[in-house]
């Protein structure tokens, strides 16, 4: 089954910038797991992963202007996927 992982509640900001993206295609993520970080003009929130999975597609770029509902990735979470992809995965695996 593949999710669409789009932008929370992020209150009243709209077209926020993209500042950077915390994963790539094939990484495997955690519910949390930072997937990119947006800059306001008053601080950075980072866009967390709301599914376990296998990243397939990221639908935004840096420097994209992003609000809340925009989607941000296509997250993986078939069993077996999620089965391979854990055992294939470093203990540590990089952040932001």
């Amino acid at each position: 089954q593949t999710i669409e992982v789009k932008v929370p509640d992020i209150g009243d900001y709209t077209d926020v910038p993209v500042i950077d993206i915390c994963v790539k295609v094939g990484d495997s993520v955690k519910v949390d797991d930072a997937l990119v970080t947006l800059e306001s003009d008053k601080a950075t929130m980072d866009v967390p992963c709301s599914v376990a999975g296998i990243v397939k597609e990221i639908k935004v770029a840096l420097g994209d202007k992003i609000s809340e509902g925009s989607i941000v990735a296509v997250v993986q979470t078939d069993a077996a996927v999620l089965t391979a992809a854990v055992a294939a995965t470093p203990a540590s695996a990089p952040s932001c």
